[in-house]
């Protein structure tokens, strides 16, 4: 069963790194992203003291490559995998559909590994400074971010149209990017709404990587911990519960 999954793990993770658009969203548009927080001074209003710009975008690009990833790529591919009975077909095969998923999931956490050290070795080549002592905590959030979002977009991907989940996952990238507490805190938006976006996985994720690789910021990741993990959790049973195969 172990060979059967990591074999649909290569197959997906090749499928999605030979893909131009794939490419795009996972690899260039945080690299723009990157180096547009770092050039500009978009986040001056809320840089920490005592940290530079690159140190400030960093965990907010890295949350937004898990986005893109988990999110936006997978759900494109599995919805449009689902449309032509390509998940059909692969649920009826000795890997079973619980190895399907295993396989998605081992290839994104591959992907991600990938779109990690091309981002962080752009950031160091940008002057980035590695806090080293909360690098084992910043890999544990990308982890629960990658399973919280491979389960949203697989209930996106599984309960919509093909052409809707491509509308509708795209649509979301661009909102939880600009407006979801992930380039930029939730605390930098207006107060009528700065709550409420604060309690998206988008805005978790990325105040949980500023708390740990931050250390000027002052935040604390056991709140987006906790609320990453509810959404890890009802991500997967709402999922779970309303996916359709076909």
């Amino acid at each position: 069963m172990a060979r059967r999954v990591m074999s649909q793990a290569r197959y997906e993770t090749l499928t999605m790194l030979r893909n131009g658009e794939q490419l795009l969203l996972l690899v260039i548009l945080p690299l723009i992203a990157l180096i547009a927080l770092t050039r500009m001074d978009l986040l001056d209003a809320v840089l920490p003291a005592g940290s530079s710009r690159v140190d400030y975008a960093v965990p907010g690009v890295l949350a937004l490559s898990v986005i893109s990833n988990a999110f936006s790529g997978q759900g494109i591919q599995t919805g449009f995998d689902r449309r032509y009975g390509v998940l059909r077909q692969l649920s009826t095969t000795p890997l079973g559909r619980s190895g399907l998923i295993a396989g998605k999931l081992c290839a994104i956490l591959i992907v991600l590994l990938v779109q990690t050290l091309l981002i962080c070795g752009v950031a160091l080549a940008m002057g980035w400074r590695v806090p080293w002592s909360g690098v084992p905590l910043a890999a544990v959030l990308l982890v629960l971010g990658a399973v919280a979002f491979t389960g949203l977009g697989l209930l996106v991907a599984g309960t919509l149209r093909a052409e809707a989940t491509l509308a509708v996952v795209n649509l979301l990238w661009v909102l939880l990017a600009v407006a979801g507490g992930t380039l930029a805190p939730a605390g930098a938006l207006p107060e009528w709404i700065a709550p409420l976006v604060g309690l998206l996985p988008s805005a978790a994720l990325s105040d949980g990587l500023r708390a740990v690789l931050v250390p000027a910021s002052g935040l604390s990741p056991l709140g987006p911990v906790v609320l990453l993990t509810v959404w890890a959790v009802g991500a997967w049973a709402a999922t779970a519960r309303w996916f359709r195969w076909s």
